[in-house]
């Protein structure tokens, strides 16, 4: 029989979404109960205790096989993602293209395209999508002129204009999640190149809490992060190893990228610091990296090693798995989703319907090592090996 864990330390970094910790423990309850149902156990999570940051809990789960502890730290960056997002129209539009155009000034978009061509195409829509808007406003605003009207008819044609713009084409494109992409953008951009000290002042922040739960006592420390918390938990860790080579001895350890969107931020050519630190943690003999990815996720780069890409092909690679997220949903579910691109990039860290190859609470709260999440078996691991 498999050494089952008995008590573990995760460390979960969050994707971009306006989330802050304590949504995301309502959300991560939500899942276990899903997960827990499906699997055939019971997760017990605690209120916590702490006030400040990071939102921290305890999971207790358990089955009539095995018995796991598991203390979770939430490391949400949604105080950047509402800086981000809390701003006038105007200036959040401006800011999105002057990322948009940093992207593209930094070589990235042309690597988005070499390495992954839908994640390039990921990148360019919003943009063109919101061009076209501006170019079809323009068009109801300059109408009568196009005509050959006297010019005093702008004085309905441009308040016209102005309505659709406000009141058709911005819901519309909410459907897109167009302006939210403009944030994701803006940080990518400032996550690659490092240059605004409220995000260096953040990931300090995140480091010393990261420190002091790697500190706490545990059979296994997962390091769990979704797509942009990636390149978040990236630049957090690999600074802790900078300081500290020796912090992780005699650690198990397992770093899980769900999703990642590390080469979002790290394929600028400015973003030497975080290639850096994505080498220190490659290479580190006390980390397992387990890369998750996902066909129909067109948020990530498909089967692209990240290590390699991001120079360090000397390095160990991380081992990835390949996952359907139709394998863990009913056909009626996965039906409803499959369309919503930002829903099927959410389902690593949401519950199942179904017993599939991967699980996000088994990975953070079951009685296995991270390590056998790569296997991709956990039918038979958790229905046999744990019996």
């Amino acid at each position: 029989m498999m050494e089952l864990i008995r008590k573990r330390v995760v460390l979960h970094f969050p994707g971009f979404e306006p989330l802050d910790g304590r949504a995301q423990q309502a959300r991560y309850e939500r899942s276990a109960r899903q997960s827990g149902k499906v699997w055939g156990f019971e997760a017990d999570i605690g209120e916590g205790g702490n006030a400040g940051y990071p939102v921290s809990f305890t999971v207790d789960a358990k089955s009539a096989a095995w018995q796991t502890q598991s203390r979770i730290h939430i490391l949400d960056h949604d105080e950047l993602v509402q800086s981000l997002r809390n701003k006038p129209l105007a200036r959040r539009m401006v800011d999105g293209f002057i990322a948009a155009s940093r992207i593209v000034a930094d070589g990235a978009m042309t690597a988005y395209f070499r390495h992954a061509w839908r994640f390039g195409l990921f990148f360019i829509f919003p943009f063109l999508l919101m061009t076209l808007g501006m170019l079809l406003t323009v068009a109801i605003g300059l109408a009568p002129l196009g005509f050959g009207l006297p010019a005093w008819h702008l004085i309905w044609s441009l308040p016209l204009g102005a309505a659709f713009f406000a009141f058709i084409f911005l819901p519309f494109t909410e459907r897109f999640h167009t302006l939210h992409l403009f944030a994701d953008w803006e940080m990518a951009v400032a996550l690659g190149r490092m240059d605004r000290p409220e995000f260096g002042a953040f990931l300090e922040r995140c480091a010393v809490a990261a420190r002091a739960a790697l500190a706490e006592d545990a059979d296994e420390y997962v390091i769990s992060s979704h797509s942009m918390g990636s390149s978040v938990a990236a630049h957090v860790l690999g600074m802790l190893l900078e300081r500290e080579p020796d912090l992780l001895d005699g650690k198990r350890v397992v770093f899980a990228s769900l999703g990642s969107a590390v080469l979002q931020c790290a394929l600028l050519k400015p973003a030497g610091l975080l290639r850096s630190r994505v080498g220190v943690i490659a290479r580190n003999p006390a980390i397992f990296w387990l890369d998750v990815h996902c066909l129909t996720d067109a948020i990530h780069f498909y089967k692209v090693p990240v290590a390699a890409a991001t120079g360090h092909s000397d390095a160990p690679p991380a081992k990835m798995l390949f996952i359907r997220v139709k394998q863990m949903l009913t056909p009626e579910h996965y039906k409803k989703i499959k369309l919503d691109f930002l829903r099927v990039h959410r389902q690593y860290v949401l519950g199942p319907d179904l017993q599939a190859p991967f699980d996000f609470t088994l990975l953070t709260a079951g009685p296995l090592a991270g390590a056998s999440a790569a296997t991709g078996k956990l039918k038979e691991l958790m229905g046999l090996e744990t019996a």
